[in-house]
């Protein structure tokens, strides 16, 4: 019988790791934290549910969860954010599997938004690849886009039931992290050498509000599809200003 490890990381969670930990109980006995810097309870709550614990200085994204996968136990990992749950759906899917040689795992997101589940936006269906053999894949990416580099030749299956994902917990929250996204996507896109024009900076955020909202069917969310329509648009124009201050700075 293949075993698992879950790897989670982590800084200041302490509204979100209970949920997630024991959500994580049912299949696999192996959990470890990888925490950059809690200054909560997040690493008490953790330990006492039976987690194990890496404290380490922020490497990014990928290089954080890199290590995680090295010093899991196991070979095959449950990647999973803090903010997520594994349903009982998706608990028996994964405590049925037999993983394959050459195969990936999705599992299919949904977000809850303020306490709505949003099924539309272009945020659902939302398949993440997060079970897999840390021996052949592995994160890669700095800043905001780390992403599991898997060989053309592998099979992705998705797995029945949901990943709940409890991500906006307020108004303000969304905002807090897309101005943090825009300005990592900013500094991502200016190291690829990449320049704010203008069809980027007056016609991208109004594509994106109406893809969002008619073509992602956010309509049909309701009030918050017309949020995140509107939010995404904000984010989008914010990252190519930000973007065009980098690349002036870099020609001064």
């Amino acid at each position: 019988m293949i075993k698992y490890s879950a790897v989670i990381i982590t800084k200041n969670e302490v509204d979100n790791i209970a949920r997630c930990i024991q959500s994580l109980l049912p299949v696999t006995e192996d959990i470890l934290i990888i925490d950059s810097g809690s200054t909560d309870q997040t690493i008490e709550i953790a330990t006492s549910l039976g987690a194990k614990v890496i404290e380490t200085k922020w490497l990014g994204y990928s290089e954080t969860k890199n290590l995680g996968n090295k010093e899991a136990d196991n070979d095959w990992i449950i990647s999973i954010d803090a903010d997520e749950v594994v349903s009982e759906s998706l608990q028996h899917a994964i405590k049925n599997l037999s993983p394959q040689e050459n195969t990936v795992y999705m599992l299919n997101r949904m977000t809850n938004y303020c306490g709505k589940w949003i099924k539309h936006s272009g945020w659902f269906p939302d398949k993440k690849v997060r079970i897999f053999n840390k021996k052949e894949i592995f994160w890669q990416g700095e800043f905001v886009h780390e992403t599991l580099a898997i060989p053309s030749h592998y099979t992705q299956i998705e797995l029945s039931g949901i990943l709940e994902h409890y991500s906006y917990k307020s108004l303000d929250d969304h905002w807090e992290r897309l101005n943090k996204y825009a300005e990592l996507s900013a500094q991502e896109m200016h190291k690829k050498g990449k320049r704010a024009s203008f069809i980027k900076l007056h016609l991208a955020p109004a594509f994106r509000f109406f893809r969002t909202l008619i073509l992602k069917k956010g309509i049909l969310d309701g009030k918050e599809g017309w949020i995140i329509s509107s939010r995404n648009a904000y984010m989008v124009r914010k990252k190519y200003r930000l973007l065009q201050q980098l690349n002036k700075q870099s020609n001064e």
